[in-house]
């Protein structure tokens, strides 16, 4: 489970936000299944900061942002920080999405649904990766065939990245879609 926050921080409190920041991430680092941390900002004059922090599963997670040290840390910044968007992700959709303003407290809100387990999403980008791969072998074999492997491998993955991502995982993701959802609660 990954949670992604933007935070809004003052400019002069610059050095305050990195020190808090990296005292959470500590603490939470001795909770189980703390996997990573890590914060980024659009420009140094920005005043958003995007942080994320993952755990392996929801009840980890869960552990973390109940416990009493987390309420603690949250409280002792509660005047440097303010909360614009918080976003719970489970894979590794979203990620490239753009960022879209949910209001976290209104429970009548739309909540998107889940995301399809993992494994699911690595069936389905095997079964359109495979053979695409295999295609483009095939199609640069005449012209690359006495090129190192890097080169090839280059060529192979410039040509295979817009299609996967323009073409055929849009497709496979739509035709696929029903499995991928089955089982899941759509409440």
């Amino acid at each position: 489970m990954t949670v992604a926050i933007t935070r809004r921080v003052r400019p002069e409190d610059e050095l305050l936000m990195r020190a808090w920041a990296d005292a959470g991430t500590q603490m939470a680092s001795h909770f189980p299944g703390f996997l990573g941390s890590g914060w980024v900002r659009p420009s140094p004059q920005s005043t958003d900061w995007h942080m994320l922090y993952r755990f392996d599963s929801r009840d980890s997670l869960a552990t973390w942002q109940g416990s009493t040290e987390r309420n603690r840390w949250l409280t002792a910044g509660s005047n440097l920080v303010e909360d614009t968007r918080i976003e719970h992700r489970t894979g590794i959709e979203g990620w490239f999405d753009e960022p879209e303003e949910r209001d976290t407290t209104d429970l009548s809100a739309p909540i998107a649904p889940p995301a399809p387990p993992r494994w699911k999403q690595m069936v389905v980008i095997w079964l359109a990766f495979f053979p695409t791969s295999v295609a483009l072998g095939y199609l640069f074999a005449p012209l690359t065939g006495g090129w190192p492997t890097w080169a090839r491998v280059l060529l192979s993955t410039l040509v295979a990245t817009p299609l996967m991502t323009y073409l055929v995982l849009p497709r496979m993701t739509r035709l696929f879609q029903p499995w991928l959802t089955r089982g899941q609660a759509t409440d």
